[in-house]
C-alpha cells in the first residue's frame, strides 16, 4: 500500500513509481472525508519532492537562486497533487506540466527588474517567439512591421514590448566598471551640467521680464532669442536704431539692478534718463507715413517745438499718416496736450491720418482727459 512507500533514492526510482504512488493515494483517500485526507496527500507530496527538484534544477543559471525555484517547484507540485483526477491520466504529466508552468510563471511575474504590465510580459515572450520563428523562415532578423503582420497586432504595441524587453534585466548603478579602477556604472551616466549654476538667473530673469513694459520684453526677446540686430528691430518698430540701442541698454541696467536689489525698484515708464529732460524731437519718413518720436518731458518751452513739427510734417510733407511715438515721454501737461490738439486738427483739415503711438499708462490717462486717443505701450 502506498502507506508503506520508502524513500528510496530518486535515481533508482521510474517515473511509473509515481504514478503507482499516485493512484495509490487515490484509492487512499476514496470515501475518507477531507479531514482525513492530509496525512496521505503528506506523504505524496514527500514522495514526489525529488520530482519536482529535478525539474527546478533545469532552470538553474538563469538568475534566480536556486532554492528559490525549487520552492516555486514544490508550490507547483502541491497545486498538482490536490488537483489530481486518475481518470485524466498519468499523475506524473499532470504534475511535470503543473510545476514547470509554475516555475514558468515566477519568472514572467516575480524576476522582472522593473514594473512591466502583464499584457506586456506575455506579448515579449510571444515577440520573442515569432522572432524566432521568422528568423528560421527569413535567415534574417525580422522587421517591426513582418512581426505584427505574424502576431497580428499593432506595430506601436511590438515596439513596445521591443523595448519593454530590456527591463528585464537592468544593468546595475553600482555595478563596478572593471579593471583596478573602483568606480561604478552609474559615475559613466551623465555629465556635468554647466547651465545647472545659471537656473536661479533664468528663474530671476523671468519674473522680472513680465514686470518690464510689452516693447521692451519684444525688444530683448528679438534681440537676445531672435537674434535680429539693431537695425531689423528698429525696422520692425518703427524707431531709429539709435532708440532701439537706448531701450535695449534701459531695459539691461534695470534688470542688473533688480537683480542685485531685494525688492527690485518699479519700472519707471520713460526711463530715469528722460525724466526730468527736455523734450528732444525726432521726425523721420517711413515711407508714406513720418514718425515723429519724442523723447524727455514736454514742457513748454519745447511744446511749441512740438506743435511746428506736427503741423509741418501735415503741411510740408503731405504724408499718408502722421504717427506720434510717446514712448519715451514720462508725462504731459497743458502747453503738451494743446500742442497735439493742434497737430490733430492739423492732420485733420489736411485729410492726414493721425496716431498716437505707444503712450504709457501715465500718458495716457493724460491723453484721455484731453479727448485724444492713443495706443497703449504695454
Amino acid at each position: 500500500m502506498f502507506g508503506q512507500i520508502t524513500t528510496t533514492p530518486p535515481a533508482e526510482r521510474g517515473l511509473e513509481d509515481l504514478d503507482a504512488a499516485a493512484l495509490a493515494y487515490a484509492a487512499r483517500i476514496a470515501g475518507l472525508p477531507p479531514e482525513r485526507r492530509q496525512e496521505a496527500r503528506d506523504d505524496l507530496v514527500r514522495f514526489a519532492l525529488p520530482f519536482a527538484g529535478r525539474l527546478a534544477r533545469r532552470y538553474r543559471g538563469r538568475g534566480e537562486p536556486l532554492e528559490d525555484l525549487e520552492q516555486v517547484a514544490r508550490l507547483g507540485l502541491v497545486n498538482a497533487v490536490d488537483r489530481y483526477d486518475p481518470e485524466r491520466g498519468s499523475f506524473t504529466a499532470y504534475a511535470a506540466i503543473t510545476i514547470v508552468g509554475e516555475i514558468k510563471r515566477h519568472f514572467r511575474d516575480r524576476t522582472w527588474g522593473v514594473h512591466v504590465p502583464r499584457r506586456l510580459r506575455d506579448l515579449i515572450l510571444e515577440v520573442g517567439q515569432a522572432t524566432a520563428a521568422l528568423t528560421s523562415e527569413l535567415s534574417r532578423s525580422p522587421s517591426v512591421a513582418e512581426l505584427a503582420a505574424r502576431l497580428e497586432t499593432p506595430e506601436e504595441e511590438i515596439l513596445a514590448a521591443l523595448e519593454s524587453a530590456a527591463g528585464y534585466s537592468p544593468a546595475s548603478l553600482n555595478a563596478p566598471v572593471g579593471g583596478e579602477s573602483s568606480a561604478e556604472f552609474g559615475d559613466l551616466v551623465g555629465e556635468s551640467d554647466t547651465d545647472l549654476e545659471s537656473v536661479d538667473d533664468r528663474v530671476t530673469v523671468s519674473g522680472l521680464l513680465g514686470r518690464l513694459p510689452w516693447r521692451e520684453r519684444r525688444i530683448l526677446a528679438m534681440r537676445f532669442y531672435g537674434n535680429q540686430t539693431q537695425a531689423e528691430i528698429a525696422a520692425r518698430f518703427g524707431i531709429s536704431q539709435m532708440h532701439v540701442s537706448r531701450l535695449l541698454s534701459r531695459a539691461l541696467t534695470w534688470l542688473r539692478q533688480a537683480m542685485l536689489a531685494d525688492s527690485p525698484a518699479p519700472w519707471q515708464a520713460g526711463g530715469a534718463e528722460a525724466a526730468g529732460q527736455p523734450a528732444r524731437l525726432s521726425v523721420r519718413e517711413v515711407g508714406e507715413r513720418v514718425v515723429v518720436e519724442v523723447t524727455g518731458e514736454i514742457d513748454l518751452d519745447t511744446a511749441e517745438q512740438l506743435r511746428l513739427a506736427v503741423v509741418e510734417a501735415v503741411a510740408g510733407r503731405h504724408p499718408a499718416e502722421v504717427a506720434i511715438d510717446l514712448t519715451d515721454v514720462a508725462k504731459l501737461d497743458g502747453p503738451a496736450l494743446a500742442a497735439l490738439v493742434a497737430g490733430r486738427d492739423a492732420a485733420h483739415r489736411a485729410g492726414v491720418r493721425w496716431r498716437l503711438a505707444r503712450a504709457q499708462p501715465v500718458v495716457q490717462h493724460s491723453l484721455s482727459a484731453a479727448g485724444l486717443v492713443a495706443l497703449p505701450a504695454d
